[in-house]
């Protein structure tokens, strides 16, 4: 808490309100005894200790002394007021910070209250009043540094971390003591006005059963003065009342704890006293309860989200979110780093490659020695010379039907121009190729920086939102209970499909009832994704949303008759928990060569959609590394990333036979038209995207399942004929019928990859 600031005569609100409740707080509690006995001293001493303004505080503590109606309660008081100014004002002056020697100061302060305070003393106690008064100046030290703790917490700390529970404590018993003043100053339906109105606000605040704890504060100084239990019981009985129906809404929940008050009340004799009790008594329940209604909803969820450290244990949101910022941050700087790098890499204006210096070398190399090279250069000879290294350099070579004819008619060294020319000319070749071969590494390399620059944009963007409390959490902590579960801590983060919920709950919970419960609770389909052991008693249960569907695999395969090994490889990798990767590579040949071919070919690709790579970059960067890898060794590739949520799946088809889909009765095919991976420089994938259904079945084949049915038509026929009713029957059905067309000796590598699409139970 600021200091209070004076700026042309002016108080900010917020010094103003400070100041005011501290002085109506020390006024209070000053009614806290019959006499009337300074227990404002100690809240005066700790608002001075913590910093504030002792003119005003010293005023304030003058004011709280008038109850006494007595000169020397006055006199004590202004003398108190007067030595811990100066004492203060002192320490500030030499910019020196109290310490242990408060204790000798505030009992010094106490010689006023034995000597000159009047005190006729308690009959209870058998010793003399002044006696007594020493024993209550050590009480009322004693509750100075309580107070100076609790105040300390609440100006500088309450708002920005958790309290100890001695801190706590001290509070409480700072609101306890006020609240006795209060009872004793005003007539008791004020204190019950302020007591619900308290109980109701922490009730709609909390949501939960920290609200008994405020009940047992509030009711407090009422046990106090009736010397009994039976407030506080009451008072919890109001708490219970109303969070049973807080689900409800705040009016619910303020109808029944007015309902239940009525009830007591009118039990109590209530409607047999006086008309003007009556009034008091009933105001003292429904204003409260009608200025807590008219609290904006958005204060309520604003002082949720300041009071997040009550409500963190093991799973700490703000430690969370400060270290996702970090993250985020940093990983914005790499994503930077890659652009630049990408920057760098990008395809700039191709540099000379030397072709125009062909002709210079050629004279250099061929004429300098020759006895005609003055008239050729007067005859501008060297003009048909450019027009012939033109030719050589769009033909690669050059022979006599190439030569100009005024070349031939004047130069007598014909042969040995066309072999220099030739010469030179592979040289060109060999640089052209070169400049190609660092521009197309350039090119993958940026490619590479980009691809990896999006991925780390996007964590970033997923690191850097932070989790906040939300009310699924409130709704799914009341349904666990409700059903048995004793949850220590609940953390839900995330929406729609990336929603997580980690719940703390003993090792031996059924998970089974968990997930049931938690999904009724949050209206949302949830599955059990991890259980993480915290201790030999307690586990930490993570429930994801679960997908729309689920899938089913099917693989069924034969090597080419004599070989080995197959030279058709396949994939089912689980992409992240939405999507699904299947692919099918079928490498140019048979045997061990062309597995490794079409290995590498998944391998790579595998790794580049974990990365979550954009697919064009997977794509063109897998071509051409095994385009540079090694010659001839060509690859036909079948690839489907399928979402579980919507069943929407990306097809990818390089050189490979017709996919298809069958939907029912109904059989879709999927083509594409282009070169196996690897053959040329570039890739140009066919893409399509189709939507599965429940029960649809995805069909991949290599080339040896398709040309034992010597047509499409056949294929197209035979697997519309079919019905099945599981991916892997379906996989080998298919498989040996196409070995029956080869009467058993395949003729070639042969797989079938089928996919069944199924909703989830």
């Amino acid at each position: 808490m600021k200091k209070i600031r004076l700026h042309r005569g002016k108080i900010s609100l917020k010094a103003t309100a400070l100041y005011l409740s501290l002085i109506a707080g020390m006024a209070l509690l000053n009614f806290a005894l019959p006499y009337y006995e300074p227990f404002a001293f100690g809240l005066f001493f700790a608002a001075l200790s913590a910093g504030l303004n002792p003119y005003l505080l010293g005023a304030g503590y003058l004011i709280s002394a008038i109850p006494p109606l007595s000169l020397y309660a006055l006199l004590s008081a202004g003398v108190q007021t007067a030595f811990l100014i100066i004492l203060f004002a002192v320490y500030r002056r030499c910019k020196k910070r109290m310490g242990i020697e408060r204790v000798l100061y505030a009992l010094l302060a106490q010689l006023p209250f034995i000597f000159l305070f009047p005190h006729e003393g308690y009959a209870l106690f058998s010793f003399a009043p002044v006696l007594q008064k020493v024993v209550l100046a050590a009480l009322i030290v004693l509750l100075s540094f309580l107070f100076e703790s609790a105040l300390g917490a609440l100006l500088y700390r309450v708002f920005r971390c958790r309290l100890p529970v001695a801190n706590l404590v001290e509070i409480c018993l700072l609101c306890i003591l006020t609240g006795i003043g209060i009872l004793n100053a005003f007539p008791r339906p004020v204190f019950t006005a302020i007591s619900i109105f308290a109980l109701i606000f922490a009730v709609l605040f909390v949501k939960n059963a920290s609200s008994v704890c405020a009940a047992i504060v509030v009711s407090a100084p009422l046990a106090v003065a009736d010397g009994s239990l039976a407030p506080i019981a009451l008072y919890c009985l109001y708490s219970a009342a109303a969070l049973l129906f807080v689900p409800y809404g705040k009016v619910s929940a303020s109808i029944a704890l007015a309902a239940l008050y009525l009830c007591v009340q009118t039990v109590n004799g209530l409607y047999l006293a006086p008309v003007i009790d009556i009034v008091f008594t009933l105001l003292a329940c429904l204003l409260p309860i009608l200025c807590v209604l008219i609290i904006p909803e958005k204060c309520y969820a604003k002082l949720n989200r300041t009071l997040l450290f009550y409500k963190e244990r093991s799973l700490p949101r703000i430690a969370v979110n400060r270290n996702r910022r970090q993250v985020g941050q940093q990983l914005y700087e790499v994503s930077s780093l890659f652009r630049e790098i990408e920057a760098a890499f990008e395809e700039k204006e191709a540099p000379d490659d030397g072709g125009d210096q062909i002709r210079e070398k050629l004279v250099n190399v061929l004429c300098s020695s020759c006895p005609h090279r003055r008239k050729c250069e007067h005859d501008d000879l060297y003009l048909s010379l450019d027009k012939l290294v033109a030719v050589g350099k769009a033909k690669g070579r050059v022979n006599l039907i190439d030569l100009p004819k005024d070349v031939t008619s004047h130069c007598s060294n014909t042969a040995g121009m066309l072999f220099s020319l030739n010469k030179l000319l592979a040289q060109y070749r060999r640089c052209v190729a070169d400049i190609e071969s660092a521009r197309e590494g350039r090119k993958l390399l940026a490619r590479q920086a980009h691809g990896v620059s999006e991925i780390l944009r996007d964590i970033a963007l997923e690191q850097s939102e932070e989790y906040l409390f939300s009310d699924g959490e409130r709704k799914l902590s009341r349904s666990l209970s409700a059903a048995g579960f004793i949850a220590s801590e609940i953390f839900l983060y995330g929406e729609g499909a990336n929603l997580t919920v980690s719940v703390t709950l003993p090792a031996e919970t059924n998970a089974k009832k968990l997930v049931h419960v938690a999904s009724a609770a949050l209206k949302t389909p949830l599955a059990l994704a991890e259980k993480i052991p915290l201790t030999a008693l307690s586990a930490c249960y993570v429930l994801k949303r679960k997908a729309n569907f689920d899938a089913a695999f099917g693989i069924a395969s034969c090597p080419k008759h004599g070989e080995r090994a197959s030279g058709d490889t396949h994939s089912v990798m689980k992409i992240d928990e939405r999507r699904f990767l299947v692919a099918l590579s079928d490498g140019m040949g048979s045997g061990e060569e062309a597995r490794s071919v079409s290995d590498r070919a998944l391998s790579l690709l595998e790794s580049f959609y974990k990365a979550k790579m954009p697919s064009d970059t997977v794509l063109d960067t897998v071509n051409k590394l095994i385009a540079f890898s090694s010659e001839e060794k060509f690859s036909c590739l079948d690839l489907a990333a399928v979402n579980l949520d919507t069943g929407s799946a990306d097809i990818v088809k390089i050189g490979s036979p017709a996919g298809y889909l069958l939907s029912g009765d109904e059989l879709r095919v999927l083509e594409g038209e282009s070169l196996p991976m690897g053959m040329l420089e570039a890739v140009h994938p066919a893409t399509l995207q189709v939507t599965m259904k429940e029960n649809d079945f995805l069909i991949f084949l290599s080339d040896g399942v398709s040309t034992a049915f010597g047509s499409s038509a056949d294929l197209l026929a035979y697997l519309s004929a079919l019905h099945p009713l599981n991916p892997q029957s379906l996989a080998e059905e298919v498989l040996k019928n196409s070995l029956g067309r080869y009467r058993g000796k395949a003729e070639d590598d042969m797989t079938v990859v089928a996919v069944k699409l199924m909703k989830s139970a």
